[in-house]
């Protein structure tokens, strides 16, 4: 096995899916976020608020350095902006989790931790703007990616038994 990439728009459920994988597979997982947030000593929505997107997609391109040079056999759930770093196809098959808008967040409004989800991701406060940042990605994350896994009406478990079967050869 290779690497695996999990990408796609905010809440689609990357994490979620990562996670019943491993379940699953037992493979080793990572988060691109969560190992900038390890770096940096701070959280994601506080460093676009300091530090500016522009030093938070550094910070991506830094990681996607020591991912392809020092990662393997893992699956990597990424940001919603990951998709973008020039070396993406060095560091593993990428993997997009697609849902169209509406689907997603619904998803994203009928979760059990909504209010937190939301708080999570502060771009949802204008939907007019997710939905002009989410139609604006959709065409480039197709692009991008090795697999298309359609992730609607399905749950986490029908989701990762079909990445495992598709990617992990």
């Amino acid at each position: 096995m290779t690497n695996i990439l999990l990408i796609g728009f905010m809440g689609v459920g990357k994490g979620t899916i990562s996670r019943e994988i491993v379940k699953q597979s037992g493979v080793i997982a990572l988060d691109t976020d969560d190992i900038i947030e390890s770096m940096e000593h701070c959280k994601i929505k506080k460093i676009f608020e300091e530090k500016g997107e522009a030093y938070f997609r550094d910070l991506e391109r830094r990681v996607a350095i020591w991912l392809s040079h020092s990662v393997r056999d893992t699956l990597i759930a990424t940001g919603g902006g990951f998709y973008k770093v020039p070396n993406l196809n060095l560091i593993g098959t990428v993997v997009y989790l697609y849902s169209d808008f509406d689907a997603l967040y619904e998803r994203i409004l009928n979760h059990p931790n909504a209010k937190s989800k939301l708080k999570k991701r502060p771009l949802f406060n204008d939907v007019d703007k997710a939905k002009a940042l989410f139609d604006m990605r959709a065409p480039e994350y197709e692009r991008v990616a090795d697999i298309v896994v359609d992730v609607r009406h399905k749950d986490a478990q029908k989701i990762a038994k079909e990445i495992i079967k598709k990617a992990m050869k």
